[in-house]
């Protein structure tokens, strides 16, 4: 689990399972997108996102008004997916991007800043794309990713 913002997180199924953590990380909140886990104290909303399908805007919809939402009522929230690689970086960069005013591409830099192994699969980052009417080619995140671990 890695902190984005003082109020959004992101990581993996492992991390819903481990109260004691989410705790300590003061996690109040999650949006889970592989499985659904129920931890006392914290709301959660399952959405079931394929892996490496695209994302309906229904679920981008529904996804990032819950992380708002939680946000606005000065909760943490933690998004989390299977591995923390793909779906809940896509919706940790949409999340930013509305409550932050970025574009799309920086947005998913802070998250990428903060979480390095973050990186949507192309149908999901072409899903964002579509629904946020911006058009950043998949191949801008791929070279963000190789800049990032190439260091400096």
């Amino acid at each position: 689990m890695d902190e984005i913002r003082q109020w959004l997180f992101i990581g993996a199924y492992r991390d819903t399972m481990n109260k004691s953590y989410l705790d300590f990380n003061s996690i109040r909140a999650m949006l889970q997108l592989a499985e659904h886990v129920e931890q006392p104290g914290i709301v959660s909303l399952y959405l079931p996102v394929e892996d490496v399908a695209p994302i309906s805007h229904e679920h981008i919809r529904r996804g990032v008004d819950f992380i708002r939402e939680y946000k606005q009522k000065g909760n943490r929230v933690l998004v989390v997916c299977g591995a923390g690689v793909n779906r809940s970086s896509a919706f940790s960069a949409a999340a930013l991007k509305e409550e932050e005013d970025l574009g799309l591409f920086d947005a998913f830099k802070e998250v990428k800043k903060c979480h390095p192994e973050s990186m949507p699969h192309e149908p999901v980052w072409i899903s964002l794309c579509e629904y946020y009417n911006e058009s950043t080619p998949f191949l801008d995140l791929m070279r963000l990713g190789i800049e990032i671990h190439k260091g400096p």
